[in-house]
């Protein structure tokens, strides 16, 4: 499987936010992402970046 993990962009920092990530569900400003279990989280901002390869998805603070 292609699960992500979900590193929020703060100026320069870095800050993973969620393991396992299976599906990010993208309504204007508001991401949310659901893990393999089922869990969900809710951020605003916008994905700079998904790199399957690193298995991660980048995404900037609003």
């Amino acid at each position: 499987m292609c699960e992500l993990n979900v590193i929020l962009l703060r100026g320069n920092r870095r800050e993973k936010v969620m393991d396992s990530v299976a599906k990010i569900l993208v309504e204007g400003n508001s991401i949310q992402l659901t893990g393999i279990l089922g869990d969900k989280m809710t951020l605003e901002g916008s994905i700079k970046e998904v790199n399957i390869s690193r298995g991660e998805a980048l995404i900037l603070a609003n």
